[in-house]
Order: structure tokens, then sequence, then C-alpha cells
């Protein structure tokens, strides 16, 4: 009895172990739903619920089972499309190796009628064989599928066979195709994937010959080298009568021109030869003038990348004649040989025997299509912006290579600032003060240039300012115009104040020579008669003299020719916009302390010297083993303080210098707090000593949080060293409200926390652990199996101890380190004319600011308004108010709309940026179910949104709300 009892509770255990442990399976509900199914509608329906629910991978193949089983069954041709496709998603799955259900997929190609149905089949295939990259025989066996299926009469499996090719396909591995399909004899003999390829290139079908040039396009991107004799009927296709095959047609002839670049073609109807890039070339010219704008914006930006073709083809593109120069001419050797060989000279009998050849023989030999020159005539005069616009990013990409061809094509570039379109002009603009160091304007170019200065466009204005600081021009006729020009753009918006300084300020350093002769006119100096003081408030007094003194850097010979007030005027520029005005060696003058870095002698030349000096820093600190030694503080905080100071002075190590004073505060603020003596307190005289403690570690999680998001260019190791420090500053809030007694549920809430937080770490980062010897997270690693198991108060007092003993953590800086900032242009915070607005009703407020180095700024950058009475509100701005002038810069241009009840006077509200950040958004993504991908492009919900880090300091704006009239 005894016995038989134990049986039976074993038996019971072994049973309840059983059901705990089994999971309710997917392919068992799946089977009762299509039993349920009374009709192809309700078998879709079923499949289609099944399909917007995730598959664990275990459950994977008992639902291809149950798939396959109904599939079988199934009469209707729409439900087995709908299996089919469910049987590639379900192949995506991550962790389910699909190579199990592979004969199962083929097997159902051999009795399906439906071409439909077997193109689908096909694509699940070509899924299932990408997800197997090294499994050699699976691929061989869907290859030899592919090539089988290829006599299809349906272009949609005719389509996958090529696709499957191409993705899985391999050079070294030849096909054995079938040739003839007739009933009675079938020959095979073996052949090369890409000849197979190749035969599809005449298809009847234009879909097919599309397929067949987009394998060949995806054998190379695979990294085969694709075979020169497929460039003939990449080329005969450029003239295919469906656009699709044309555009593909031309993406292969590009790529055979950059495997193949100095190989000799043939030229047809000829015994001429030239080297396949040039004749590919010219055939890519060809399509600019085709009859579907897509080819031609394809074509353009073909031509941009096509640097190795020869000087003289290059330069045809920009001429609607062709040159004498692309047809074949006898040399005078070949001349006299043939006059000898006829026995004559010349005797005046016949007409016109020894005139001169200058009209082009049309039966003569071109080495250039006819129909090629002026290719980027027609493609810059074309009727589609796109197409115009592909035509100048490819004319800038061949000038930076060529300064020859960026010379000739000057001209074009600039009339494209006439054009109608704005995206067009601007794009002209940016493309021209790229190649701007290989011209030089002359003066009627550099009017048609400034002619754009009264374009109503903000975005048109700045990119021409900007254009014109890396501009050359000829004369000092050139320098006038532009000071006047831009002058009168001052005065017509005044909005353009700083660009406007900034243009003039690069203009006279480029051009010291052309500025010296006009001094005089410019300052309204006299050699004989003291003229009028100008007035230091008139912005363009002001650009002037930024030009002038810009100039005379450069130009010792210029301070002569200025009068007393305009060295008055230069020591208040110098110190009011000293980013504008540079440091003058001025004669007899004595140099002050405003002079800036060079007179203190940490100027551009020293800046080595002050990398060696961050590196020495760092090197002292990292001496201390034991922050509670005498005297290590001090060392720490001494550091601090000079390392901020480093970073004033040199700019380039200021996103370094910060970031290492920053790291140490927060290793400071942490030492400190440790040594309080509140630990030795008891909890009722704790109570009152606790919130010094407690803000230094909100503080120090601040810091992690600027440390991580305000600066660019971390490595890995650099941010699992801020989470060390994040989670000692976790550990020390953790202690101080277990010592609160603030609730024991609450408590254990947190500690639940704080040890997903060290698992996320360990998870994060665990590759860098062995950087960590002796930290404070290798402490808790440790020690991690006894604090999951110990109460909350046990694991209380071992954080305690783990923090007073963990070591200082040395921070090791990567090549570059940038910190992300802001600076709000407008409103300046000057006015004291109030903003009046009705109460209830808003007014707008322009926002101009400049963001550099900050990442994803459409997402991260929001505008806080700070009322007087202590209300606050975020601004989002709209992707479009985001600029990029240039690399690592932003300009945010926005408005912010004010509102509030009426007040009895003005006050002030404060505006400024705000960074906002996600701890998650610095984690890698969880891999997503394959049916999820639809969901990718919307966007990041604002609950995501952590925290806000200051990137701005505020600007204060006067506004008055008044009482609505009755």
């Amino acid at each position: 009895m005894q016995s038989g009892s134990s049986l039976k509770i074993k038996f019971i255990h072994s049973f309840a172990k059983k059901l705990r442990l089994t999971k309710p399976s997917k392919s068992a509900a799946l089977h009762i739903d299509l039993c349920k199914a009374t009709s192809p509608t309700d078998a879709l329906q079923y499949l289609l619920h099944f399909a917007r629910k995730p598959v664990e991978a275990e459950s994977v193949e008992g639902v291809v089972r149950i798939l396959l089983e109904h599939y079988y069954k199934e009469s209707d041709n729409s439900v087995r499309l709908k299996i089919a496709s469910l049987l590639g998603l379900l192949s995506k799955t991550q962790g389910f190796a699909p190579d199990c259900i592979v004969d199962d997929a083929i097997n159902t190609l051999n009795n399906e009628k439906s071409h439909q149905v077997l193109a689908q089949l096909l694509g699940t295939l070509l899924i299932i064989g990408t997800q197997l990259p090294d499994k050699i025989a699976v691929i061989q066996r869907l290859i030899d599928v592919a090539c089988k299926h290829l006599s299809s009469t349906y272009f949609g499996v005719r389509n996958k066979c090529l696709q499957l090719l191409g993705c899985l396909g391999t050079v070294d591995k030849p096909l054995s195709k079938e040739t003839d399909a007739g009933p009675g004899a079938q020959t095979s003999h073996v052949r090369d994937v890409q000849s197979v390829i190749s035969d599809y290139f005449q298809d009847q079908d234009p879909r097919v010959r599309t397929a067949a040039i987009k394998a060949m396009l995806q054998l190379h991107e695979r990294g085969m080298k694709i075979q020169q004799t497929i460039y003939n009927q990449a080329c005969k296709l450029l003239s295919d009568d469906y656009e699709q095959v044309r555009s593909a047609a031309v993406q292969m002839v590009w790529v055979l021109s950059q495997l193949y670049p100095e190989s000799i073609v043939p030229i047809p109807s000829s015994n001429e030869e030239i080297r396949l890039v040039d004749d590919s070339f010219g055939k890519i010219c060809h399509m600019v003038s085709d009859g579907s704008w897509v080819v031609r914006v394809q074509a353009a930006k073909l031509l941009g990348s096509m640097h190795q073709v020869s000087p003289h083809f290059l330069e045809q593109t920009l001429d609607k004649k062709l040159m004498s120069d692309l047809r074949r001419k006898r040399t005078a050797h070949e001349r006299a040989k043939e006059l000898y060989a006829s026995g004559e000279f010349s005797s005046g009998r016949r007409w016109a025997d020894d005139a001169p050849k200058e009209k082009v023989d049309t039966s003569g030999v071109n080495l250039i299509d006819s129909g090629a020159c002026g290719a980027f005539v027609h493609g810059l005069e074309d009727e589609m912006y796109e197409v115009r616009i592909s035509a100048v990013e490819a004319l800038c990409s061949l000038a930076q290579s060529s300064p020859s061809f960026a010379e000739k094509c000057l001209d074009f570039l600039v009339d494209m600032f006439n054009d109608e379109i704005e995206e067009v002009r601007l794009q002209s603009i940016h493309v021209l003060r790229q190649i701007s160091t290989h011209i030089t304007l002359r003066e009627d170019q550099l009017d048609t240039v400034l002619a754009v200065l009264e374009d109503s466009s903000r975005d048109i204005r700045e990119a021409l300012h900007e254009l014109l600081c890396y501009t050359n021009v000829s004369t000092k006729d050139c320098i006038q115009l532009a000071l006047l020009e831009l002058l009168k753009n001052l005065t017509k918006y005044p909005t353009d104040r700083n660009s406007v300084w900034k243009c003039l300020k690069f203009l006279g350093a480029r051009h010291p020579t052309l500025v010296l002769p006009i001094v005089p006119e410019l300052l309204s100096t006299h050699p004989y008669f003291d003229t009028p003081e100008p007035d230091m408030d008139d912005p363009a007094y002001i650009a002037v003299l930024v030009l002038v003194f810009n100039a005379a850097k450069s130009c010792p010979t210029m301070p002569a020719l200025f009068s007393d007030h305009t060295f008055r005027h230069y020591a208040y520029l110098r110190d009011s916009l000293s980013h504008l005005v540079p440091h003058l060696r001025l004669p007899g003058r004595k140099q002050t302390a405003s002079s800036g870095l060079e007179v203190s002698g940490v100027g551009s030349g020293s800046l080595e010297s002050a990398q060696n000096f961050l590196q020495d820093s760092l090197i002292r600190v990292s001496a201390l083993q034991n922050l509670e030694t005498p005297g290590a503080q001090d060392l720490l905080e001494f550091t601090i303080r000079d390392l901020l100071r480093l970073g004033e002075l040199q700019t380039e190590l200021a996103g370094s210098a910060d970031f290492c004073a920053t790291y140490l505060h927060c290793q400071l603020l942490l030492t400190k707090a440790l040594q309080e003596k509140l630990w030795t307190m008891a909890v009722p005289l704790y109570l009152k000593q606790n919130a010094k403690v407690s803000t230094a570690a909100r503080q120090i999680l601040d810091e992690t949080y600027k440390l991580e998001f305000l600066y660019s260019g971390l490595e890995t190791q650099q941010i699992a060293t801020i989470h060390n420090v994040r989670l000692q500053a976790k550990a020390l809030q953790l202690i101080l409200m277990a010592r609160s007694k603030r609730g024991v549920d609450r408590v254990l809430g947190v500690c639940e926390k704080f040890l997903q937080d060290v698992e996320s770490f360990q998870r994060l980062f665990m590759t860098e652990l062995p950087h960590f010897q002796d930290s404070f997270v290798e402490k808790l690693l440790e020690l991690m199996p006894r604090l999951t198991a110990c109460k909350p108060l046990d694991l209380v007092k071992i954080l305690q101890t783990t923090l007073r003993q963990s070591r200082f953590i040395h921070l090791k800086l990567p090549e570059q380190i940038h910190r992300a900032s802001a600076t709000i242009i407008e409103p300046t915070g000057e006015s004291d004319n109030p903003l009046k607005f009705t109460s209830g009703l808003v007014v707008a407020l322009d926002i101009d600011a400049t963001l550099e180095h900050v990442q994803d700024p459409q997402t991260t950058v929001k505008v806080q308004v700070l009322y007087p009475d202590g209300q606050s509100h975020i601004i989002h701005p709209k992707p479009g108010d985001f600029r990029t002038p240039g690399p690592g810069r932003v300009r945010l241009i926005t408005q912010v709309y004010l509102s509030h009840s009426a007040w009895t006077e003005a006050c002030q509200v404060e505006v400024r940026l705000l960074l906002a950040y996600s701890s998650s958004s610095s984690k890698p993504s969880a891999s997503k179910p394959a049916w999820n991908e639809s969901m990718d492009g919307l966007p990041t919900s604002e609950s995501c949104i952590e925290g806000t880090i200051h990137l701005s300091k505020p600007v204060k704006v006067f506004i008055m709300p008044k009482p609505a009239r009755r």
C-alpha cells in the first residue's frame, strides 16, 4: 500500500509538472480554426487573423505542418496563395531553422497548377534560401528548381525564378539547364548562371527582361564579377520600348563601365576602337534625352560617378554641337601616304579637292553618339525639376575631380540660380559652394550670383552667403559690388544680420589685397580733413568694419589707413563680436587681455600642447586608487577647474575636456556623499540630514544622462563607464529610501528595478566587463545570486558596503568627442518693447537657432517656454523647420505660439531649447517578428521620452497679454 501510494504521488507530481510546462499550442488552435471554415472566405479570414499574431520559434514547425496539410486539401487558389505567403513569413522567424521544411516546400511545386500560387511558392523558397546561406546542398536544390521552372509561360513564375538565381546563384557552380522542352528529346549541357540569366534579356515580356537585368545586378551586389560579354546585350536594351527595362539597362551599363573601364570595345560600322568607360559614358549621356523622366534622372545621377572618362568626352557634354575632336581624323602621315599612293597632289583641276573639312560629315565615324552631345545642357534645361537637380549634382561630382571641367561648367551652374523652382536654385548654390576651390568668379558671373540676394526665401539667401564665404573674385570692383549688394540685403532683410556679417568676415580674409585699395572709400577717410564718426549701432557700418578688419589681418600696411575712431571701434568690436573680428597687431598700441587666445599663448599652434595637458591631467587622476585618501578630493577639484578652463581656451578640445570634467565631478560628488557623517547617525537624526546626499545622488544621475546623450563620438567602453556611475547613483538613492522607511512595498519595487538594471548592464556590456575589475558593477555581478535571494534590507546593507569598497574607474578618451550645443539667435532678448496681444489669443514668436553636433534633431530637440507664474510649455518643432547648412550643423527656424490670461504689466518669459532623451534609445532594440515590419515607419511615441537636458541658454522675451475689449 505504501509503495503504491508513493507511485501515485510521483505520477501526480510528474503530471502536474508537465501541465505547468505545456504552453497553448498555436498549431492546434490553427487546425481547429481551419477545420471550422465552411468556405474559402472563412479560411482566408482565419489565416489573416492568424498572421497578425506572433509565433514562437519552437511552434513554427508544427504550424507549418498544419498549413501544408490544409494546403493539399484546399482547392481554392486564393487560400493556397495565402498559405504559401505565410510559409515565407514563418521561415523568417528568428531562432527557427527552415531547412526542415525545404522538402515539403519543393514538393508543393510539383502538383501546383495555378501560376500565381506557383510564383508565391518560389518566393517562399527564395526566403528559405536567404535564411540558409551556408547550406550548399539546399541552395543547389533551389537553383535546380528555379532552372526547371524558367520555361513557364507565366511571367510571374519566370520573374521569381530569375530573382532566385540572382540571389542564390554562384559563379563557380555550373548549372545543367534543359534546352529542348519537347516531349520526346530533352538534351542538357553545362551552363553558367550568368549565361542562363542573360538568355532572358530578350524575353518577350518586358517584366521578365527587367527581372533578368536586376538578377544580374543582384549577382554583382553579392560580389560576383559580371562577364564583359554581357555589355553588348545591355547596350541593345537601352533602346527598349519599356521604361523599366531601359532603367535597369542603364544601371547595368554603368556597372560594367566600373568593372572594365580600360577594356577596348569596337565601334559599330567601323574599324575604330574605344575605351569601354568612354563608350558607356556616351550611351548613358544619350539616355539623358530619354522619353521617360525617371530614366533621365537615373542617367544624370550615374554620369556623376563616372570619373574615369576621358576629358574631351567630358567637355563634349557641355556643347550641343559635335566637336571635331570626337570625329576620327587622319594624321598628316596618313594623308601624305594616301597622296603618295595615288601618285598625285592637288592640281586645282578638281573642284575644292584640297578644301578644309570644317563641316562634320554625317557619314563620318563618330566616337560618341551625336545625341549624347550637350547631355548636361539637355539635363539642365529639362522640363522636370528632378532631372535638373540630378544634372546639377552630377556636374558637381565631376567638377570636383576635374578643375578644368569645373571652370567650363561654371556659367551653366550660375545660370541655374535663376531656375523657377526653389529647390533647384538651392541645390545649384550648394554645388557651386563645393567646387568653389577650383573657380574664380568674373564680374558678370558675380552679378548674376548676387541677384539671388533679392530672393524672398531665407534658405536661399543664407546659402548664397555661405557660397560667398568660400568664393574667389577677380577684381576690387567685384569686392565693391558684393559689399553693396550685401548691404542692400541687410537693409531689406534685417534678420540676415549675422549671416551677412559672417559672409563679409570670410570675404575680407580671402581678398586682403583687393580690399586694401578701397579702404579709404569704405571708411570715408580723407588725408587732410576730419570726417564725422559713424554710428556704431548701424549694422551696415559694422559690416564694413568686419570686412576691413579681417582683410587687415593678412595685410600689415592697412592699419596705417585707419583713423583714430576706427581703432576705438576695433577695440569695441573685438570685445563684443570676438567671433567676427580677429586679433590685429596694431603698431604703437598696447595689447590688451581681451586680444584672445593668441596673447595668452594658447592659440591654434599650441593644440598639441593642450592635448598633452589633457592626457597628463587624466594620468594624474588615474594614479588615485582610493578617493578617500587625504588630498585626493582637492586634486579632483583642481583637475576639474583646469579642464573647464582648457575647454574655454581650446574649442577643438572643448568636448573632450568638458566630458572629462563632468565625469570627474560625478566621482567627486559620490565620494563626498559616501563620506557624510549621516551614515553613522541614528535614523531619527538622519531624516533631517539626508537632503544633501539626496541632492548629490539626483545630481549624479542628471550628469550621467548628460554624459551619455549630450556628447557624440563615444565608444562602448565610455558608455559602459557612464552606466556604472549611474548604477552607483541609483544604489545611493535606494539606500536613502530604505533608511527613511517610506514603505516596504515601495522599497521592494525599487530593489527589483535595480536588479533588472544590473542584469541589463551585464547583457549590454558583456564584452566590456574585463575593463571593470574591482569596480562597483563587477562586485554586484559576483554577488548577484545572493542579491536575488536576500531580503530588501539585507540588499541595502550589501549595496552600502559595496559602494564604499568599489574602485574608481579611470576614463579612457576616444579619438574625438563633440558636445551638443545650441545658440538662440532670435529673439535676442535685448528689446524692452513687449509683445502685446489680447489675452486668450495667441502671438507668434519667431525662433532662429543654430545647433551643433546634435544627433537626430528632428525627434530630440524641443522648445521650452517658461511663464512668470511657473507654467511651462514644451513645443515640438516640425521636421521641416530644421535645415542642414553644413556637416554637424543644423539650423532651426520655427515659430512658437504664446498665450496667457491678462496681466497688469509686462513680464518676461524664458525661451530655451531642450534635448529630449530616453535611456532605451541607446540600447539595441529587440528583434521584431516578420509580420510586424509594417510598423517600422511609425513615429516614436512621446511616452518613450524619459527626460530633457538644457541645450541652450535661456532668452528672456517681454510679453504683455491685454484684457479683451468689451
